[in-house]
């Protein structure tokens, strides 16, 4: 079932990926945007799966220490990487409801290009940082209570003092989680606003269902994450808890996803059903 799930993660990601980059009708700051996604997606299902997929296959509940810490990396590139494209796309979406006539001059090629570069280097910064501190500390136990390595996971098994490290934790969980929330809750407020007084109601349907599907995805990620990286800073918070909001990141977002936000678009699913269409004509 687990190797089943990350095949059909990698199948559906890969094709959004796909359709969008071979389409040229589909080279818009919206989908240029959306294509992060699913890349995020494919690298934290791949972080996850495989790892789990060999453990349960030979019984062999043992990683070493710097696969672990590479699997801590990329499970928090994903993390803070989807929040980071969501708050993007919310931004996209808000100014084309708001302010559709500005939208060609704001959402130009080269602020397109600034904020998939900015989203991607403060992501990899921040959390490169977050786990070159960890490699600092001395070893003294080596027991993994979760289902995957993640940094709380890994500070845990220091023997020296950790308050330095726990202070940039919290500054990085307050970073992507306040920016993330802050901005959605602000773009999607003057969305809903703007929806209310509008007076075409198909454009008012299309928008609110675009911006509901999307609320719902990142509040899924939002306190699903927050809340089990804060389990681990309380002492008794249940381990069963912890381990299944852990996975349910891992596992959730990566493959509904692709349902969500892409087979629900219209211009998307057209050219899937075009690709396949042609594939299949015996002409």
């Amino acid at each position: 079932f687990s190797t089943l799930t990350y095949l059909i993660i990698m199948c559906f990601n890969l094709m959004i990926v796909l359709t969008i980059a071979v389409n040229h009708n589909l080279h818009k700051p919206m989908y240029i945007l959306l294509i992060n996604l699913p890349i995020c997606d494919m690298m934290g299902a791949t972080a996850f799966f495989p790892q789990m997929i060999s453990s349960m296959l030979y019984q062999h509940r043992v990683i070493s220490y710097w696969a672990c810490v590479l699997q801590a990396l990329l499970v928090h590139t994903y993390g803070g990487g989807s929040l980071l494209i969501l708050t993007a796309m919310a931004f996209d979406r808000y100014i084309a409801i708001c302010s559709p006539l500005s939208y060609n001059t704001i959402m130009t090629s080269n602020n397109l290009i600034k904020i998939i570069s900015g989203i991607w280097l403060t992501d990899i910064i921040l959390i490169f940082i977050l786990i070159f501190m960890v490699l600092q500390f001395k070893i003294c136990t080596t027991n993994i209570n979760d289902m995957y390595c993640n940094n709380p996971s890994l500070v845990k098994l220091a023997c020296e003092a950790t308050h330095v490290n726990n202070l940039y934790g919290l500054f990085t969980i307050a970073f992507f989680q306040g920016i993330s929330l802050g901005v959605i809750l602000f773009t999607y407020l003057q969305i809903l606003i703007t929806c209310i007084f509008k007076k075409q109601a198909e454009a008012r349907s299309k928008a609110i269902q675009t911006c509901g599907a999307h609320l719902i995805v990142f509040l899924f990620l939002e306190f699903n994450a927050f809340f089990a990286l804060l389990s681990h800073r309380i002492e008794t918070a249940p381990t069963f808890l912890r381990r299944a909001l852990l996975a349910s990141v891992m596992i959730f977002p990566p493959l509904l996803n692709p349902l969500i936000y892409s087979f629900n678009t219209k211009d998307i699913r057209r050219n899937i059903v075009a690709i396949f269409k042609r594939k299949t004509s015996p002409f």
